[in-house]
């Protein structure tokens, strides 16, 4: 683990909010100059606590209207290895987040879809086709307050 300062969290904070910002911008914005808020930025990346920078895309404007989130228990019966679903349910499209959990489902996935009669479709010809899918349980999202987690 990385010792952090508060000018370090200073950077991860702006970082966050715009990760296409130079080291040059980031420097002004922490009052320290660029070559040193590079060589931090840099170490940060090396240590693994900045695992990459990436673009997010307005889901709405991309014609995708609903996302839901999806409770998938495998069955039991002639279960299929956790590897060959997670690599066949990553390969659909509108299954944005796969999340292997602990508790009343094996899996936690986030689909999103152009809107509910789109979303049937993905339920039926994409996930429920997966070999080994037992249970599923959807819940609808309704709205979203937080979109990210930023230092505090």
């Amino acid at each position: 683990m990385i010792d952090l300062d508060d000018i370090d969290r200073a950077l991860l904070r702006a970082l966050q909010k715009d990760g296409s910002l130079t080291a040059a911008a980031l420097a002004k914005r922490v009052d320290m100059s660029q070559p040193a808020a590079w060589r931090r930025i840099k170490r940060m990346e090396e240590a693994g606590v900045i695992s990459g920078r990436r673009v997010v895309l307005d889901k709405e404007k991309l014609g995708f209207g609903v996302t839901v989130f999806l409770g998938v228990k495998l069955a039991t019966k002639g279960r299929v290895s956790l590897e060959d679903f997670e690599r066949a349910v990553s390969a659909i499209p509108e299954v944005q987040v796969v999340q292997h959990v602990l508790g009343l489902y094996d899996y936690r996935l986030k689909v999103v879809a152009r809107d509910i009669s789109d979303f049937e479709r993905v339920l039926r010809r994409r996930v429920m086709a997966l070999p080994g899918v037992g249970d599923v349980e959807a819940n609808v999202l309704l709205s979203e307050e937080k979109r990210d987690i930023a230092l505090g």
